[in-house]
């Protein structure tokens, strides 16, 4: 698709989209899929709304996301070492999955997020 065509990322049903087109993608990657069915185990039906919560906090501030993002993603990491190249297959598969759907300064919010959350998890994950 056109990327001038693309809107920006407005509310929370734009973010749920994204959330359900990128597990969509995510659960099937050879890379990180045994992340999300084997390791966590995770019911979509479940983890969309939380993940919603989370997404819609980082892009609009709502205060509606109340877990520990960081606490999970260590615990993950003691069940399996998440490395680098999962790290970067995350974040690609993420960012090709909003670069799909949506252009405007929220979905670059969210890019640039999704990095900063994955470096962050990254240098804590190295800590424990």
């Amino acid at each position: 698709m056109d990327k001038d065509n693309l809107q920006d990322i407005t509310s929370r049903k734009d973010i749920e989209f994204l959330m359900w087109a990128f597990y969509k993608k995510a659960l099937k990657d050879p890379t990180i899929g045994l992340f999300f069915t084997e390791i966590a185990q995770i019911n979509l039906e479940d983890h969309i709304p939380h993940i919603t919560d989370f997404w819609e906090q980082q892009l609009f501030y709502t205060g509606n996301y109340k877990k520990n993002v960081l606490l999970i993603h260590q615990n993950l990491h003691q069940k399996k070492v998440i490395e680098k190249i999962h790290f970067d297959t995350w974040l690609g598969v993420f960012t090709a999955t909003v670069d799909s759907n949506f252009s405007g300064v929220k979905a670059e919010l969210m890019k640039t997020r999704a990095l900063s959350i994955a470096t962050v998890i990254q240098l804590k994950a190295k800590q424990n």
